[in-house]
């Protein structure tokens, strides 16, 4: 092995000592020098967002969907996988989804194929009982992802990136959402939609969180779940309050655009790191559609 002499040293140090010079000399001068650009997210997948992109019933990616057997898994109620069929960009983030009281998957179906166009795995789920409250469903969301990750088939666990999973549901679902983001600080995602939860303080919650509301909900007001729900999870947490004017609490059970759109920002924004999406959460969306917007604006 060669060895440094006394004199490389002092020659390695005087040259040192000049570029550090040259480069203050530089700068005190008022010559700029270009900043290094941003590097992209290894983890963004698809063409640059637009909004016509993000209002389609459809994103770019072609997807497939396979049922998931009762049967066949354990601590939830099976459901169905929605997935890109794609095999060129990589793998992609997870997602879980679950209906609310007294519904199946079925009310929400529409949202499957559509957030899985976006570059995601999307399960949507069945829960153990149609009457499960939301502490079960949100252990309900998490065995799904773990399913997906771990024992699901190898066509859909070969398209899983196991370390940027997400949560989502409506009503109950939504309580439960908020339940498994608690829950699992690991999680890169959370968006309870129109959330029915009797916990009223998510301080614990460090998850990015979208919640939803509807502005003339009556089985969740907004007055006492959504807003008090956003309030209380902490300012250094990213998260977001949509609030749809005049929506009831089932606006989520037909097709909604404006919904999709921003929950669909949301999930490439914090479980693919894709700060392309950033103008489409912050500053706050301006539409009709929406009677309230609160954000802390992305700033991972």
């Amino acid at each position: 092995m060669q060895h440094s002499t006394p004199h490389r040293r002092a020659r390695t140090l005087t040259k040192l000592t000049s570029a550090l010079t040259l480069a203050l000399t530089l700068v005190a001068g008022g010559i700029a020098t270009a900043a290094p650009a941003q590097a992209a997210s290894p983890y963004e997948r698809g063409p640059n967002p637009t909004d016509s992109l993000l209002e389609a019933s459809r994103g770019p990616f072609a997807t497939s969907q396979q049922s998931v057997s009762s049967l066949s898994v354990s601590g939830f109620g099976g459901g169905v996988i929605y997935y890109p069929t794609d095999t060129s960009q990589g793998t992609f983030g997870a997602i879980a989804i679950s209906p609310g009281y007294t519904a199946t998957w079925s009310s929400l179906a529409w949202l499957g194929p559509r957030i899985a166009s976006h570059g995601f795995v999307v399960i949507g789920i069945e829960t153990n009982t149609i009457y499960d409250q939301p502490a079960s469903r949100g252990r309900q969301l998490l065995a799904a992802l773990d399913y997906l990750t771990q024992r699901s088939s190898t066509t859909i666990r070969s398209r899983i990136d196991s370390s940027r999973l997400a949560v989502a549901g409506h009503s109950m679902g939504g309580g439960g959402t908020l339940e498994a983001a608690n829950d699992r600080p690991s999680l890169q995602a959370a968006v309870p939609i129109a959330p029915w939860n009797l916990t009223k303080t998510w301080s614990g919650i460090r998850v990015p969180t979208m919640i939803i509301g509807g502005q003339t909900d009556s089985i969740a007001p907004v007055a006492t779940h959504s807003q008090p729900f956003y309030t209380s999870i902490p300012a250094s947490s990213e998260k977001a309050y949509l609030e749809l004017a005049g929506a009831s609490h089932f606006f989520p059970q037909t097709t909604n655009t404006t919904m999709a759109k921003s929950m669909v920002a949301w999930l490439k924004r914090w479980v693919d790191d894709d700060t392309r999406y950033d103008p489409f959460l912050c500053p706050a969306p301006r539409s009709i559609a929406i009677s309230e917007y609160r954000d802390t604006c992305p700033n991972g």
